[in-house]
């Protein structure tokens, strides 16, 4: 675990490529192990959750061949070949939420563990999955990694599940029920009944031929009649953004290569912030290009986040830059992801030499000179990422764990160092 200095950036457009969206690549490769026949995914490089729901799905007895543009994936129809099976889901929040709803329906025993870090995160929906007849013993703490899970597949035909920590335990509801053999319907409670993260998921759900149908703050899925030959799987937005914010903090163009504005992905809403800042957005035949020449300084931001909130962290690191305070609100749910991240918001900043406060779910954020320090990023990718922008700013910038990026966004430093 070393230490990387980030060097300062010097202007110039900027070029690059983007890994594979990691949550429609794995939805994806679990929609087309669910399903029947085979599915050929289209999608370029991947990190270290994609490989960890691999390794599951290769424990579960699902076959599959790499190929040059992407993987060939023979479906199982809902009936895994392995019925029992140890499973470590690593850090991946999608396998580790995913997983153990689609096997409650599937039936089986699993042995499922995990890194520390996501031992450390609580799993509600296992208080739901009891509550539809499936039986969990855990090895530690009640509601976290480790724990065995038996199960001899799910009767009822509905579930109630709370969005506010995760919508994740709610789109792997749905997605499991495209094995239930009667449509199925998912009674969504808190916040985020409509995130984007759970329109991403109901959207490829019709598109592996699943019928989803929307009541008011329930969603109705029924088994799919059919499933794709092939899914194209779209380049990483969350990572792209990382790239556009260089269009607004050194006024220069930025091409992602492959990116589309109409996009499954949240995030696009990033977006509309720059946009609201003078980059000009353009799509082009190679990909989404960022156009920031026109851009001579710009205002904070003003901003609830909780539909985008993978960018928070990117937001509250161009706020230094900004000409005047940035507030930005909707953050509660980040504080229980691969670390606090409102608190690695606050420590890093204030370390730096820039004032932020949390207060009732609103993180104020005054412009102020940046000092050198090292930013501590507790294991979490998307820490190491946003700050990296204040050290491609500044010069002065130190962050202690580089490698936490693999998660997502294999080689990301080296991208960066060739700025």
């Amino acid at each position: 675990m070393n230490d990387l200095l980030v060097n300062k950036f010097i202007s110039h457009d900027v070029e690059a490529d983007v890994p594979a969206s990691k949550s429609i690549l794995n939805r994806a490769l679990l929609l087309a192990a669910l399903a029947r026949g085979r599915v050929h995914l289209r999608f370029g490089a991947f990190a270290e959750d994609t490989r960890a729901l691999l390794s599951c799905l290769a424990a579960l007895g699902i076959e599959m061949t790499e190929e040059s543009d992407g993987m060939t994936i023979c479906g199982c129809g809902g009936e895994f070949p392995n019925r029992t099976a140890s499973l470590n889901v690593m850090s991946a929040g999608t396998a580790a939420r995913f997983l153990p709803v689609v096997l409650s329906f599937a039936g089986g025993e699993y042995e499922f563990d995990s890194s520390e870090q996501m031992k450390r995160r609580p799993m509600d929906v296992l208080d739901e999955l009891e509550r539809l007849g499936v039986t969990i013993r855990y090895r530690g703490e009640r509601g976290h990694f480790p724990f065995r899970l038996v199960s001899k597949g799910i009767t009822r035909d509905e579930a109630v599940i709370e969005t506010d920590r995760s919508t994740q335990f709610a789109s792997g509801l749905m997605i499991a029920a495209t094995v239930h053999p009667r449509p199925f319907t998912v009674h969504l409670k808190g916040s985020r009944t409509n995130g984007s993260y759970l329109k991403m998921t109901e959207a490829m759900l019709r598109s592996f031929g699943a019928g989803v149908m929307r009541n008011g703050n329930d969603v109705i899925v029924s088994p799919p009649a059919c499933s794709p030959r092939e899914y194209e799987v779209e380049p990483d937005f969350s990572g792209a953004c990382y790239l556009y914010a260089l269009s607004l903090l050194f006024s220069v163009r930025v091409l992602v290569r492959g990116i589309k504005r109409e996009s499954l992905q949240g995030d696009t809403a990033f977006l509309r912030l720059l946009e609201g800042r003078d980059v000009r957005f353009t799509q082009t035949e190679r990909g989404l290009l960022a156009d920031g020449t026109a851009v001579h300084g710009f205002d904070g931001f003003e901003e609830n986040l909780q539909d985008f909130s993978d960018q928070a962290l990117t937001v509250a690191a161009l706020a230094p830059f900004a000409r005047t305070p940035s507030r930005l609100t909707g953050l509660e749910h980040i504080r229980a992801q691969e670390c606090d991240r409102v608190h690695a918001i606050v420590e890093n900043l204030t370390a730096l030499g820039v004032p932020a406060l949390y207060r009732e779910d609103a993180l104020t954020i005054t412009p102020a000179p940046v000092r050198g320090g090292t930013v501590r990023t507790f294991g979490d990718h998307r820490v190491a990422m946003a700050f990296s922008l204040i050290g491609l700013k500044t010069g002065n910038v130190t962050i202690d764990d580089p490698d936490c990026t693999k998660k997502t966004f294999e080689g990301y430093f080296d991208l960066i160092s060739r700025l």
